[in-house]
């Protein structure tokens, strides 16, 4: 979760160091709001494969980012790739934020940072209780 004002890709680097806190990170996979040379770089230097879209129109002149380079190299005129790398798999985060916002609407009522990540964590706790007593 991020701030409005915030893009997720300027977030990658956080949210990599945090998830790699409390699991054993191999890879990740993201779209193209996560395409560019820093954070290619930083899941390189965490050891962590990332399979994320890059743009239709990437160079291949790269010459500092040798992981984005090889990403670029690998997709374009590759359909094949997301199969090959389980891009497709990003639908399982997207549906799981797509019900909880069926569920409980887009907009959040808080208003203070702390009470928004308590807000959001509530309403996912609760989420959590629906699919388990299917209810959803």
């Amino acid at each position: 979760m991020t701030r409005e004002d915030t893009s997720d890709g300027r977030m990658f680097g956080r949210l990599m160091k945090n998830s790699a806190n409390v699991a054993d990170v191999k890879r990740v996979i993201g779209d193209g709001a996560y395409d560019s040379k820093d954070n290619f770089l930083k899941a390189s230097k965490m050891h962590i494969d990332a399979f994320i879209r890059v743009r239709r129109n990437s160079s291949l002149k790269s010459r500092l980012c040798i992981p984005r380079r090889l990403a670029v190299i690998e997709q374009l005129g590759n359909d094949g790739w997301k199969r090959e790398k389980g891009y497709g798999y990003r639908w399982m985060a997207e549906s799981a934020f797509s019900c909880l916002k069926r569920t409980f609407g887009e907009y959040i009522r808080a208003v203070k940072w702390p009470n928004i990540v308590k807000e959001l964590l509530l309403k996912a706790s609760i989420y959590n209780l629906f699919t388990k007593m299917n209810l959803n």
